[in-house]
């Protein structure tokens, strides 16, 4: 799978993307609430580019050998760790999960695919739900 530049919109979009891919279809709803939430210009990206990167990396995950099933059943806990690692900014970490929480409700089930790769997003970013590090932080350090 390519690398995109550290924090770079692009990453960004993948890992949106492959909460869009991870459940085995993407849905209208799906692609409606991130354009209710102006989700490429958000990322940083150009309009009407985020379904070219759903496309492009489900292309990546077919010719990478990924095609025994779901695209997502063969994503392993290190090719997550890979993708999240490309973000680091905590602000573009919050973003992404925000995006990614609203897209995987948006047809009102939270598949097994999609609760993967957000619990990835969280337990690799040290994440709750869009929650910034830096808050999750300081409400540790009040409580001690």
């Amino acid at each position: 799978m390519r690398s995109y530049p550290h924090n770079s919109p692009e990453a960004a979009a993948r890992i949106v993307a492959l909460v869009l891919i991870s459940d085995g279809h993407v849905c209208r709803s799906e692609f409606e609430v991130l354009k209710q939430l102006d989700a490429e210009r958000e990322l940083g990206l150009e309009p009407q580019i985020l379904p070219h990167i759903v496309h492009t990396l489900c292309e990546e995950l077919l010719a990478g050998g990924y095609a025994t099933g779901s695209l997502i059943g063969n994503v392993d806990d290190s090719a997550l760790a890979s993708l999240m690692a490309e973000i680091s900014d905590p602000t573009l970490q919050s973003k992404v999960l925000r995006l990614s929480m609203a897209a995987a409700r948006a047809d009102g089930h939270l598949a097994d695919g999609e609760a993967v790769v957000l619990e990835a997003a969280r337990r690799h970013w040290k994440l709750v739900d869009g929650e910034e590090p830096s808050a999750k932080k300081v409400a540790h350090h009040q409580a001690t």
